[in-house]
């Protein structure tokens, strides 16, 4: 394949949910202030262990096939949470360069992608099925002892996105984290990751001069 021929974007996560969410992100190339890309995001059968550990042997197989690739997994549970995300990112792009040189970027979110759904944005309610009918949502999940007064974000957003949708009786799936990623304020997100993430794709993919970047 010719590199007039290759796709933009091969994205490894770690797992279906996390796929999804980043399909959904993807689509959304103005918010993100970056060009419409052709893109692939596909799931590690390992989960997070499997993208820590082995994505440079999983993506070695595409790079003729696109000009960028992305390696997205949590901390927790990669099998390495001791180490910060900031030295997780750079174990796995040393190993990406071999065959990427600088074409290739590591993602690990700290210290999981509920993180990045969890916003001040209505969406989030709404996605996770907390009617009009129920409690405000931030004031519910400090009464559980889930938010404390302040913070932007639960201590344990995965614990607080699990224990919201028992509330709510919604099960978790994917098609729910699909629904968060295409609907909560991507501005709004100011997790270190996701402005990687983001920095990242405006640095491989700007957007025409006369689009700029829309409201995220």
């Amino acid at each position: 394949m010719t590199p007039e021929e290759r796709k933009d974007l091969i994205v490894l996560a770690a797992d279906p949910s996390m796929q999804v969410a980043l399909k959904q992100i993807l689509m959304r190339h103005q918010s993100l202030g970056i060009r419409e890309t052709s893109y692939y995001v596909v799931s590690h059968p390992d989960r997070d262990p499997g993208v820590f550990q082995g994505a440079h042997l999983f993506l070695r197989a595409q790079r003729r096939n696109y000009h960028h690739a992305l390696a997205v997994c949590d901390r927790l549970g990669c099998g390495k949470e001791a180490l910060p995300r900031e030295q997780l990112e750079t174990i796995i792009e040393g190993k990406l360069s071999n065959d990427w040189d600088d074409r290739a970027a590591a993602i690990v979110i700290d210290p999981e992608l509920e993180n990045w759904l969890w916003t001040d944005s209505p969406h989030v309610a709404q996605a996770i099925g907390w009617t009009s009918g129920m409690p405000d949502l931030r004031a519910w999940l400090q009464k559980e002892g889930l938010l404390v007064e302040g913070q932007a974000k639960p201590a344990d957003p995965k614990a607080a996105l699990e224990r919201a949708w028992r509330r709510t009786k919604e099960r978790r799936s994917s098609s729910l984290y699909e629904s968060l990623a295409s609907k909560v304020s991507l501005r709004s997100c100011t997790d270190p990751a996701f402005r990687k993430l983001t920095k990242t794709l405006q640095d491989w993919f700007p957007p025409p001069p006369s689009l700029g970047v829309y409201s995220m």
